[in-house]
């Protein structure tokens, strides 16, 4: 078994691994909005063929609520990709980062129709699903990150203050004291 000190600088290498990775994803779509955003971007494209894929509840929603806010819902899932790899590669909120991940991916694995198939969990998107659930159920933010150092502010214990002087730290006074002859406890 590696230490916990090797366990947790492999685990903020993975976090910092799978942030840049929503962050390559993310920064592109706004950098070349052409390419991702309707009218004539791909996210069109990937919706469309989602309602000739998928059938049921996520069909309606796709058909009631995301054909006709295209504009709205490519924002939202570019913002989203760079949030999640921002939080992850800044170990900040990383379980929220993991969790944004998990359902952006999710989202990408139902579009495609392939929740049920090997497909769907051997591409890309399964292993964006994968890579983002480690971050929300493992402390991946606890080395190298904001969480970490917020963790150390709170576990940082305060100094008491004498009242007789405002700057002098209480100091602990040891009495020595003879051990105990018998019970301590009441006898019935």
């Amino acid at each position: 078994m590696p230490s916990a000190r090797t366990y947790g600088f492999v685990l903020a290498l993975f976090r910092l691994a799978v942030g840049l990775f929503w962050l390559s994803h993310g920064i592109v779509k706004f950098t070349h909005p052409e390419l991702f955003m309707p009218p004539t971007g791909i996210f069109g494209t990937v919706v469309t063929s989602g309602l000739a894929a998928t059938h049921g509840i996520y069909h309606n929603f796709l058909a009631t609520i995301v054909a006709p806010n295209l504009g709205i819902f490519a924002e939202l899932v570019r913002l989203g990709e760079v949030v999640a790899g921002a939080l992850l590669v800044l170990g900040f909120f990383t379980r929220l980062g993991g969790l944004i991940g998990v359902f952006l991916a999710l989202n990408y694995i139902l579009v495609k129709h392939h929740l049920g198939s090997v497909d769907g969990w051997s591409s890309l998107d399964g292993a964006a699903l994968l890579m983002s659930a480690v971050n929300l159920v493992l402390p991946t933010g606890r080395v190298f990150g904001i969480d970490w150092l917020l963790a150390r502010l709170r576990r940082a214990p305060a100094v008491a203050v004498a009242p007789s002087s405002p700057s002098a730290p209480v100091t602990a006074e040891f009495v020595e004291e003879a051990p105990l002859a018998g019970p301590t406890a009441p006898r019935d």
